[in-house]
């Protein structure tokens, strides 16, 4: 068992005059979410993760009213540091990981929609993610630079995978950050993604945390898919404990040893169904038993090494005609493997 509490915190953008100064805005984005994030410290988690534009002022929430692209750009430009260590600095009194999402000007000079992971001493933690996938009005109206990474941040309570908005939209982005087995995916985002949040959780085998701008609910989902936390209309956030020492695993070929598993291990392992998609989530409940090494035991391998089993045996097997041979039926057929 290797149990970590995670929070998602939203709120809608903080509303500024077309006439505030960057002195003004700045006041009122760190109040709006001292405030905001005060609604989950009791909680002491070990990751708080925060949607799009965190810092982001707006002159409206009608986005037809924004703030002019040239006042957007000085703002980052003269505050944004500052507002990154506001954000690490609350990350360092509250011992804990916080996933800040927000435009920043990287060593180029480029504006760059990125996520920074900081942790427990403030620091930020491995590279920024730069949003691969920016939309085209944020390229051309806001010159925003995308990035060509994803970026999978190695921390002690485990491998942080930072996704950001329109990136759910490309499953190329999704097969290079599989690839890379993050244990948990940070969406920060202004556009929810619906049933692409499951999907992204389900094909990178991991935990998903959403943290998303409200009317849109911010949501977590397990690695096979299921809800397990959500924000409401009242409330713009949500604490979870989830377990990260986990396997999805196949049903095929191992319902005996799924039962040998429980008959050896009791309530110390977990084999949860979510039905209709042929795996289960199978988890150690016991903090004195790793669950690789149970696994190991009973005989039991996670989906990929199944399904790459499964295609190595595809490719070597030969299915021969049937023999139409009196009382051989013709569906019958000779496998070689």
């Amino acid at each position: 068992m290797r149990e970590v509490t995670v929070s998602a915190v939203s709120g809608a953008p903080v509303e500024v005059g077309l006439d505030a100064s960057d002195a003004e805005m700045f006041a009122a984005v760190t109040e709006r979410w001292r405030r905001r994030l005060a609604d989950v410290w009791a909680d002491r988690p070990d990751l708080v993760v925060l949607p799009e534009h965190a810092a982001r002022p707006l002159a409206s929430l009608d986005p037809r009213r924004m703030l002019p692209v040239e006042q957007i750009d000085d703002f980052t430009r003269t505050y944004g540091e500052r507002l990154q260590g506001f954000f690490a600095a609350l990350a360092a009194e509250h011992a804990t990981h916080l996933a800040w999402s927000g435009y920043r000007v990287d060593d180029a000079g480029l504006l760059r929609n990125s996520t920074v992971v900081y942790g427990p001493d403030g620091n930020p933690m491995g590279a920024p993610y730069d949003k691969n996938y920016p939309t085209m009005p944020e390229m051309h109206r806001n010159h925003v630079a995308p990035g060509r990474e994803m970026v999978v941040v190695d921390t002690p309570i485990g491998r942080l995978a930072p996704t950001i908005c329109f990136d759910l939209n490309y499953t190329e982005a999704l097969e290079r950050l599989a690839a890379q087995r993050p244990d948990i995916i940070l969406f920060s985002s202004a556009y929810h993604g619906g049933f692409m949040q499951q999907y992204w959780a389900y094909t990178a085998r991991s935990w998903f945390i959403g943290a998303i701008h409200p009317p849109n609910l911010s949501e977590a989902y397990s690695p096979v898919g299921d809800k397990v936390a959500s924000s409401t209309n009242y409330r713009y956030h949500f604490t979870k404990r989830i377990n990260l020492d986990y396997r999805v695993c196949h049903i095929d070929e191992h319902a005996e040893a799924f039962a040998d598993l429980k008959n050896r291990y009791g309530r110390r392992v977990k084999i949860h169904d979510p039905g209709r998609v042929g795996v289960v989530l199978i988890t150690s409940e016991d903090p004195d038993l790793p669950l690789a090494e149970a696994l190991e035991t009973a005989g039991i391998v996670d989906v990929d090494d199944y399904f790459s089993r499964s295609i190595t045996a595809r490719n070597q097997t030969e299915i021969k005609p049937a023999l139409l041979e009196r009382g051989c039926s013709p569906l019958s057929a000779s496998l070689s493997v």
